[in-house]
């Protein structure tokens, strides 16, 4: 097949589809609001079902709502009839996914649906089947012709299904008042899970790791002290354990350009004051944007009474993979 047939029918089916799912924004009408309506309303799961390649797009819709908010898994109609329909209760709702709303599959499981009081939510391509008649919603998932020259194997329909679930997922999600720290909540193994969900108390090194000391304490011996500990600075506190300021490497570097007496000066004399602290409860990706802000590499813990109880370095936030 030459080369410029190949480009014609992959931007054929492109058009084709975006076609089909433009056709859809008109159907997000009276019936997608009772639908969702009655998905808010539940009280338990969403069970989403269909075969063949609906059934396959109703595995990504299940998954993409119970990862937005909405408590939701897939259940095979064929295996529903040999056991699985224990899966649904009836504080659940069914959304099932048939473009012909004739499945047999699907149709065998109505009216045990119907006996449990159970809501329907079809989506299907003809609202006169079998299926649309008989649920309490039908989604219009219909197309002209499918992509495939056959007009045969399932394309533009399968699109303009998966279309209209992510379109369901989102509304629901808009009305739940769904937020990024819940989405981390359902993807905590992620990149975004450690971003929204990761604390600097998680990450941070307390005890006897925590570089320390007074304002008394002679310049040579804190920078014993900073070689120790080895985060390339130290805190200073006063005599109730209150933090009074910092000393970094940086005011080193300072210190010996103005010729200062390291055997001599205290750290009263060359600590920085005022340092930029976080809590232990603060976001390390919160952190992260301090630290970049202000353009330096360790941040000082504090509780609420001004206390040092830890030190965050920014290796520590780049190790556990918060970007």
């Amino acid at each position: 097949m030459a080369n410029d047939l190949i480009i014609r029918a992959g931007r054929r089916t492109v058009s084709m589809e975006t076609a089909a799912v433009a056709a859809l924004e008109a159907r997000i009408d009276d019936s997608f609001h009772r639908a969702c309506e009655l998905i808010l309303a539940c009280q338990g799961r969403v069970i989403v079902s269909g075969m063949g390649k609906s059934g396959h797009i109703g595995r990504k819709i299940a998954a993409t709502l119970a990862s937005t908010g909405t408590p939701s898994f897939f259940v095979h109609p064929g295996e529903a009839s040999h056991g699985d329909f224990g899966m649904i209760t009836r504080q659940d709702i069914v959304i099932a996914i048939s473009n012909s709303g004739a499945s047999n599959e699907v149709l065998t499981l109505l009216p045990l649906l119907k006996r449990l009081g159970i809501p329907l939510i079809s989506m299907t391509g003809k609202a006169d089947s079998p299926l649309a008649q008989s649920a309490d919603v039908n989604l219009d998932i219909a197309v002209d012709t499918e992509a495939c020259p056959l007009n045969l194997a399932p394309t533009s329909s399968t699109t303009v299904t998966l279309v209209m679930g992510d379109a369901l997922a989102v509304a629901l999600l808009e009305a739940r008042g769904f937020t990024a720290e819940d989405f981390a909540f359902s993807h905590p193994g992620g990149a975004l899970g450690r971003q929204l969900l990761l604390k600097v108390e998680d990450v941070m090194h307390a005890g006897e790791e925590l570089p320390q000391v007074t304002p008394e304490t002679p310049l040579s011996k804190a920078l014993l002290e900073m070689t120790s500990k080895g985060f390339g600075m130290t805190t200073v506190v006063d005599s109730q354990g209150q933090l009074l300021g910092v000393f970094t490497d940086g005011d080193l570097r300072r210190v010996i350009d103005h010729k200062v007496e390291l055997d001599s000066a205290t750290m009263e004399q060359v600590m920085s004051r005022r340092p930029k602290t976080v809590s232990a409860h603060t976001l390390a990706a919160e952190a992260l944007r301090i630290m970049e802000d202000n353009k330096i590499t360790a941040l000082v813990v504090e509780d609420a009474k001004h206390h040092p109880v830890g030190l965050l370095h920014m290796h520590d936030i780049l190790r556990a993979g918060v970007i």
